[in-house]
């Protein structure tokens, strides 16, 4: 059973709900499922443990090219990390600090991208739609999960961590890039296709690859797409994000490092907020009745 921690040891008040309860704005209440838990990293080790296990993900699992500094290290580690949360997903049967990460997510919000200047997405799409959208942004990307740990219940108390994030810092629209393996669009043309026509985000938030890595998405015959067969070739990252009600930009990007063909994605955050908050609320509820 998902075990709610809010304010650490703080009492829940007859009647009160997430909605109502004062968190703290500069913390963050971790989510238990089990033996695994889910929060945003404390330490510098528990930083340089997700950055080691992007690695072993991203580069030694899932092919991608290392420089000189990455391969030394055996960490993935770019400018964005030093401004960024790192959500994190804990085995406490392990332990409970570095030692037990086995999935991570990062997060960067506005104001911490304006100490850089940028986002992440920045170099492969066009985001002026959102950055001149009138609410508050959180980037997410680098989501990883050991390969151990790829059941359903490491990846749902990411997505749960992110919800709860998206409350706590009030987060109007989630984005980023997401992955499809490999860096030849012809072989995965039917999924771009599928995922253009009906998915693509409305006008207001459609960001677009830049024009020197624009890769069209569509590539077959919409009309002759086996949807369900398109959606199960899909990664389960980019499926979540569907099941949300999330959107894709205009136009895939060849990642050549990373060995990836990626697409960006947008979910309006009350979307993942209502799914997740109405499920806390009823087993806060359930609890003190």
């Amino acid at each position: 059973m998902l075990r709610i921690l809010v304010g650490g040891d703080a009492a829940l008040r007859q009647g009160d709900t997430l909605s109502t309860l004062d968190l703290q704005r500069d913390g963050f209440p971790e989510l238990r499922g089990g033996q695994l838990g889910v929060r945003i990293a404390e330490t510098q080790a528990e930083r340089e443990a997700a950055q080691a296990l992007r690695y072993r993900v991203f580069f030694e699992e899932m092919g991608a090219h290392a420089d000189a500094r990455t391969a030394r290290l055996k960490r993935d580690i770019d400018e964005f990390d030093e401004v960024a949360d790192h959500l994190l997903v804990i085995d406490h049967s392990v332990s409970s600090g570095a030692e037990g990460v086995v999935g991570t997510y990062r997060l960067l919000r506005s104001d911490a991208a304006s100490k850089i200047g940028r986002y992440y997405t920045s170099s492969e799409y066009d985001i002026t739609p959102l950055t001149e959208f009138p609410g508050r942004l959180l980037e997410v990307g680098r989501s990883c999960v050991d390969r151990n740990y790829r059941g359903r219940s490491a990846m749902q108390l990411l997505w749960r961590g992110i919800a709860s994030y998206i409350f706590l810092h009030r987060i109007d629209v989630l984005f980023g890039c997401a992955s499809l393996p490999g860096t030849d669009p012809e072989q995965m043309r039917d999924e771009l296709t599928f995922l253009y026509h009906n998915h693509l985000a409305p006008p207001a938030l459609r960001i677009r690859a830049l024009p020197e890595r624009y890769v069209d998405m569509q590539r077959s015959d919409p009309h002759s797409l086996d949807h369900r067969r398109c959606l199960a070739k899909l990664p389960p990252l980019i499926k979540g994000y569907l099941r949300l009600g999330g959107y894709v930009g205009d136009g895939a990007v060849v990642d050549s490092q990373f060995n990836t063909t990626d697409i960006a994605v947008l979910v309006k955050s009350e979307l993942l907020a209502d799914k997740y908050y109405r499920h806390y609320e009823r087993r806060l509820r359930d609890a003190l009745e």
